[in-house]
């Protein structure tokens, strides 16, 4: 199932590789894009919604609702 999820504070590529990880120590077969720009995560997983921003929140950044 295709997410998006929009997150705040992600500044740069650490950012982006440590939003990736979370997400995928979750489920490593979920497809992640990121567009740093827009505070965009676009996520395809299996995983409901509530599980991958509790992750993202996990590693510091919000999670807009």
């Amino acid at each position: 199932m295709k997410q998006v999820l929009t997150v705040q504070g992600m500044t740069c590529g650490h950012c982006e590789k440590a939003v990736t990880q979370a997400i995928r120590l979750l489920d490593p077969q979920a497809r992640v894009v990121i567009d740093r720009s827009q505070n965009r995560v676009e996520v395809e997983s299996a995983q409901p919604r509530e599980s991958l921003e509790q992750a993202i929140r996990e590693e510091g950044y919000a999670v807009a609702a």
